[in-house]
């Protein structure tokens, strides 16, 4: 069976947030291979585990890939600070005799960003709307890594590890089934050390907020999670995040002052691209032509503008969400050549003032434990855990099914991936959102 065809019946996706097919990626031919080891985001640390704990495994599956894929050169990135980490690649790749660079990199953000990550080791301007393989690069994450390597050995995607941080009582590195509660790893973690609290499933600039006591109740966790972290539900970053349209809208008009900030910051317009979301916020205040508010559509979502920027107060990234689901008509770029602004490396955002920013401080040297592996005995294993189309389930109510099973099978010829079991036991609920599976005492542990 060839690389692609293991990681396809594996599962595998990309496990750094975005869930892009890997089988996918891989098919193809580029110049650079790029592996992703900065953690993009702050407090986040389960890429520094496994850089540690499975360096082997990652440089030895990232070898064979820039095989697949015919690179003519393999660049590992990560950030300078990363000591230990560089110490156990460095020396995987030396007893090897791999040819893989290190690239260090400063402790800013969005270091871990793949477009700015592209352009600041090629020099290369990924195109709007576009993807590093228009400019010969394919860019894949550590934990995706891992779970390649795992995938050429037979082994699906069926296992996360997450950090768990914040306000937590056991602040920790654990390792759980996917569809696993997310209720039960906060218990996990020694539960919570705040009564009234809410959960980001990610980092705080770009995670996903669960609330509600409904939300925290339903939400599990998927191949593409990596950290939950728990804050007090009227802690800044939540609060930023719960504001409602129209007030964002009302606010925006009443209040942006064109100061270009958050333009001046943007990542995307610092590599060339014609993104400034000072034009659509006044495009917002004096209803100007619609045609600018396609540029939504360039957002890359990193909260820069909105969590360090905008001295205002003001939220363009959310502004920027609401139309790109608004304007239907696609963005079309007008540009050939692009040139990064001449500040790009003075407008970068050092990850220490960006913590103090984002008040916490309080959980940034926050020290994990070691990873423990968590027994679970429910899961509810969603059937869209990537980009693209959702699997369709393959099991039955009642049907016995062992750990790797397939259960939720990739539609053909579209952009979708198998989904597995994650625990042995019984199939007690099945629709085209989730699969539910229980530990039966029928089933011999």
């Amino acid at each position: 069976m060839s690389l692609i065809k293991k990681i396809f019946e594996a599962g595998v996706v990309g496990a750094g947030g975005a869930g892009f097919p890997t089988h996918v990626k891989y098919d193809c031919e580029a110049e650079y291979l790029i592996i992703n080891g900065a953690e993009c985001e702050p407090l986040l640390m389960t890429d520094k585990y496994l850089m540690r704990t499975y360096s082997a495994e990652m440089i030895s599956a990232a070898n064979k890939i820039a095989e697949q894929i015919g690179v003519e050169k393999t660049v590992f990135a990560l950030k300078k600070k990363y000591e230990n980490e560089r110490a156990c690649l460095e020396k995987i790749i030396e007893d090897e005799e791999y040819k893989i660079d290190l690239f260090l990199m400063d402790s800013f953000y969005p270091a871990g960003d793949e477009q700015i990550m592209v352009y600041d080791i090629t020099g290369r301007t990924v195109p709007e709307g576009g993807i590093p393989l228009q400019v010969g690069v394919v860019v894949t994450n550590v934990g995706t890594l891992v779970n390649s390597y795992f995938a050429l050995q037979g082994k699906p995607v069926t296992d996360k590890y997450v950090s768990m941080l914040g306000e937590v009582n056991d602040p920790k590195i654990i390792n759980v089934p996917i569809g696993t509660p997310i209720n039960d790893c906060i218990k996990a973690a020694g539960g919570a050390s705040v009564d009234d609290y809410a959960v980001i499933i990610g980092g705080p600039m770009m995670g996903t907020h669960y609330v509600t006591d409904e939300e925290i109740n339903s939400a599990v966790i998927k191949k593409t999670d990596g950290a939950l972290i728990v804050l007090p539900r009227n802690h800044y970053v939540i609060e930023r995040n719960q504001q409602s349209m129209e007030h964002m809208k009302n606010q925006s008009k009443a209040a942006c002052i064109q100061c270009r900030m958050c333009t001046d910051f943007c990542p995307r317009y610092l590599i060339g691209h014609d993104m400034e979301p000072h034009r659509i916020m006044r495009a917002l205040a004096y209803s100007e032509d619609e045609e600018i508010f396609k540029m939504a559509q360039l957002c890359c979502e990193c909260g820069v503008c909105e969590l360090y920027a905008c001295p205002m107060g003001l939220s363009p990234r959310l502004i920027n969400v609401y139309f790109k689901e608004k304007v239907k008509d696609k963005y079309k770029s007008k540009q050939e050549e692009y040139s990064a602004h001449p500040m790009k490396k003075y407008r970068r955002i050092p990850t220490d003032r960006q913590i103090s920013r984002l008040n916490l401080s309080k959980y940034y040297h926050q020290s994990l434990a070691e990873t423990e592996k968590i027994e679970i005995k429910e899961v509810k294993i969603p059937m869209s855990q990537h980009i693209g189309v959702p699997a369709y389930p393959v099991v039955e109510i009642g049907q016995q099914i062992k750990k790797g099973d397939l259960v939720g099978k990739a539609k053909e010829d579209s952009l979708s991936a198998n989904i597995h079991a994650s625990l042995e036991g019984k199939i007690i609920k099945v629709d085209e959102k989730e699969i539910v599976i229980s530990k039966s005492s029928e089933v011999e542990l």
